[in-house]
């Protein structure tokens, strides 16, 4: 009785994290970049009461094991990188990267951090930038002068400035590739950490090397799909409601339990 208690809640837990997970994926429905995350669970250790092959008392062998679940836990939350949908912004700086590969930042603690947000800005100092200013590795800096800045599929950036009849080349921009992206340790911000899972970052030219092409005047979209997720929302509820009747007829069973005369 005290161990369908226990087990219980820790369905009631699961389904908990399953429904945090969830909230997580529709609050960012609209983030940028942004990739999904899905709750992965696992049952605990069993309980053997008798082994498989353990005589019967009658000359025979059992022939499977009679043996009690304890319950599940929370083994990870895999995230999916799939690709979002690319929406077209029309603004020359919005930059989306269609296939595989990370925009690399320079942190201010120095750090390189890696992101799917191509929503560049220019700082005081004509540097791309992301929302939050932190730079695109690289030092690419974009002249005051500058009138049209363009953005090839093989990520050189190049801008029309007065004086001259052809655009002026301003710098490259390159793609991250991990072995293992799933590895990687989200940071908030759309941003993400290389980790000893993730393996090193490969740097190369989109569009070479798995590396996906951009795509100028473009944003990647959240990969959420919000049926998806209303689906798992209501089936987290009702696996949850139901591991509380679990505890609630446990209970009733001990009460009627200690009132036996």
């Amino acid at each position: 009785m005290f161990r369908s208690l226990a087990t219980a809640a820790s369905g009631m837990e699961a389904q908990q994290t399953k429904l945090d997970v969830t909230a997580n994926n529709i609050a960012n429905v609209s983030t940028s970049g942004f990739k999904k995350a899905r709750a992965e669970f696992a049952d605990l250790m069993y309980q053997t009461v008798r082994p498989a092959g353990a005589p019967t008392g009658t000359g025979a062998n059992a022939p499977s094991a009679t043996e009690l679940g304890l319950g599940t836990r929370l083994v990870t939350t895999a995230r999916a990188f799939g690709q979002g949908e690319l929406h077209q912004t029309s603004r020359p700086l919005d930059v989306a990267i269609e296939g595989s590969g990370f925009l690399a930042v320079r942190l201010p603690s120095g750090d390189v951090g890696y992101t799917r947000n191509g929503a560049l800005q220019l700082s005081a100092e004509g540097k791309l930038v992301t929302s939050d200013g932190y730079a695109i590795e690289g030092d690419i800096t974009v002249p005051p002068e500058a009138q049209t800045v363009s953005i090839a599929a093989d990520g050189t950036i190049s801008a029309a400035v007065p004086g001259s009849t052809q655009p002026v080349e301003l710098g490259k921009l390159q793609l991250a590739m991990f072995a293992n992206p799933g590895g990687l340790a989200a940071q908030g911000g759309t941003l993400f950490k290389e980790t000893s899972a993730s393996g090193a970052a490969v740097l190369g030219a989109p569009g070479e090397g798995g590396a996906g092409a951009l795509r100028q005047g473009m944003l990647e979209v959240s990969n959420v799909n919000v049926v998806e997720e209303m689906i798992d929302l209501i089936s987290g509820q009702r696996a949850y409601e139901i591991n509380a009747r679990v505890i609630k007829a446990a209970d009733e069973m001990l009460g009627q339990t200690a009132q036996l005369r």
